[in-house]
């Protein structure tokens, strides 16, 4: 036996991809690779790739024509299969060791690092329409993180012990969940795709993963890299098809020890209900952990720097289409500086490119599919009618699902695009009188339901403190004088409440105490050996 300790973790570099960089040349070599390719994508079951033959295709957003790949479709006796591999798995992987574990992730972390980056910064740019900085951030960088600090918190988690003495030794001991652990990922960040069913992996649970089917070529290359790094037969599982029907076998099994989620509110709210249904059904009460919808502002006082408050607009409200889940998508400025802000914002969005990801002087890719395209265009003719468009409101679908960046104005504050999550590049502004600062406050805080992200923009400090109280349950992450995204793990855990989730902080030893369930152990040195207390002897 020996002991190790787990190396300590430092951030990730993004890479710059300049042009004449080495990074830069690689990438794009592995772009025009893998666009030339169609793949197949199986489910995989205990280790084993499955082939239904009931297919679905993978296609580029940004051109919709072209097939990337081909990915099978599971019935419900695959998921059930699905869940007997994770409990069969389950028997050795939560036996593992810490450090055991650990090194499987910390193995992928260097791959991703090195040999793997570009293939999966390709595939989420190809498959999700990303910029090659936006995938840098999120498929390289933010993965790389996760999987090399969520083993620095469950070893700090691990030494968190209670107190023993010389007669008895306490400890307590981070079992993992009684069960499987069912993963569900959304499309928007491959990080969240690689995270969800590894942070449980990590505290020695086995999981049943459902991607996103409009990222399953990312989410095939993800289980080849964690196969690469020495992940076991069965530890994760992968199965794709109809969510409702994957949903009904997992969540009706009495095994079922948690749901890592990531997707809409509707969603997690039908998810729980179920849960709550089946409550008496399972062996131990399921751990439910959440991150769903947002509506997320930049409100600015009138002390606020212009130039800094349009570009925290352009790049909080466009970046990846607006599809981040703590993308800028209400903006609250005062009458004062709206006309200048304005201004500004629209000379930026001007300039915006708007195009095929594979080109490097593009700003913004397509929107994900034809249900989110068809969804935002109703937002734009919504707002042709009912507010005035400043910039933008355009939409086409014939090459690929293009809708233009959008800044529109509205008078009203209880206007629908203030209050709806539109997941797409699409920001609503309302100018406020400079009066009624305190006033816009509550506003902002009423006006969703949501409490994901949030910014003020202000160099007055008393603006500053009283936002930061004024708005103290609006967001779970909540920023000063910067945009409401670009949340890195080790900095700024990351989560929200309300209709936006549990705010478990994804990337934090929060998170991952959710998937342990504490054993307490004393060990008495010195038992006694007289049934009598001292204090029963005679007067």
């Amino acid at each position: 036996m020996y002991s190790a300790r787990i190396p300590p973790p430092l951030n990730d570099a993004n890479k710059s991809y300049l042009p004449g960089s080495p990074e830069r040349a690689e990438l794009k070599a592995r772009l025009a690779q893998m666009a030339s390719e169609r793949i197949d994508i199986p489910l995989v079951i205990g280790g084993c790739e499955i082939r239904t033959g009931r297919t679905e295709r993978s296609v580029m957003p940004h051109r919709h024509r072209h097939v990337l790949g081909d990915w099978h479709v599971a019935d419900q006796s695959h998921v059930s299969q699905a869940i007997e591999a994770a409990l069969k798995a389950r028997r050795e992987w939560a036996n593992w060791s810490l450090v055991d574990r650990a090194a499987v992730f910390l193995k992928a972390a260097e791959l991703l690092t090195t040999t793997w980056r570009a293939t999966l910064n390709a595939a989420t740019m190809l498959g999700q329409s990303k910029t090659a900085i936006q995938a840098e951030i999120d498929s390289a960088s933010e993965l790389i993180d996760f999987w090399r600090f969520n083993p620095h918190y469950a070893e700090e988690l691990s030494t968190e012990q209670p107190l023993s003495s010389h007669v008895m030794w306490n400890s307590v001991e981070y079992r993992p969940l009684e069960g499987f652990v069912y993963a569900v990922t959304p499309f928007n960040f491959t990080s969240i795709a690689g995270n969800l069913p590894t942070a449980p992996a990590l505290m020695g649970n086995t999981v049943v993963w459902k991607p996103a089917s409009s990222a399953m070529v990312s989410a095939h290359y993800i289980l080849k890299l964690l196969e690469a790094a020495g992940m076991p037969r069965g530890v994760i599982n992968l199965v794709a098809g109809n969510p409702a029907q994957i949903s009904d076998v997992l969540l009706d099994s009495p095994d079922l020890a948690g749901i890592h989620f990531t997707g809409s509110t509707a969603v997690f709210q039908s998810m729980w209900k179920r849960v709550g249904e089946n409550i008496g059904r399972y062996r131990s009460y399921p751990r439910l952990v959440g991150e769903t919808g947002g509506k997320d502002f930049i409100v600015a006082h009138a002390s606020a720097d212009v130039q800094e408050l349009a570009v925290a607009i352009v790049r909080g409200g466009f970046e990846y289409q607006g599809q981040k889940c703590s993308a800028a998508s209400r903006v609250y400025v005062p009458q004062s500086l709206w006309p200048e802000v304005r201004e500004r914002a629209v000379a930026m969005m001007r300039e915006i490119r708007m195009g095929d990801v594979a080109d490097f002087r593009t700003f913004m890719g397509a929107v994900i599919d034809q249900k989110s395209f068809a969804k935002i265009s109703g937002y734009l003719e919504d707002a042709k009618k009912n507010a005035s468009i400043v910039q933008g409101g355009g939409a086409k679908d014939d090459v690929g699902y293009f809708v233009e960046p959008t800044l529109v104005e509205t008078t009203e504050p209880g206007y629908r695009l203030l209050c709806e999550e539109i997941f797409g590049p699409v920001v609503t502004a309302y100018a406020y009188p400079d009066s009624k600062w305190t006033e816009t406050l509550d506003i902002v805080d009423r006006t969703s339901p949501y409490a994901l992200t949030g910014a003020i923009f202000a160099r007055d400090r008393a603006a500053v403190r009283e936002a930061s109280n004024a708005l103290r349950n609006a967001a779970g992450n909540f920023y000063i004088n910067d945009k409401p995204t670009g949340a890195v793990v080790g900095q700024q855990p990351f989560g929200g409440a309300r209709a936006s989730g549990t705010n478990d902080k994804a990337g934090s030893k929060m998170n991952l105490l959710r998937w342990v369930s504490a054993r307490a152990i004393k060990e008495t040195f010195s038992p006694p050996r007289d049934w009598r207390y001292p204090y029963m002897s005679e007067e």
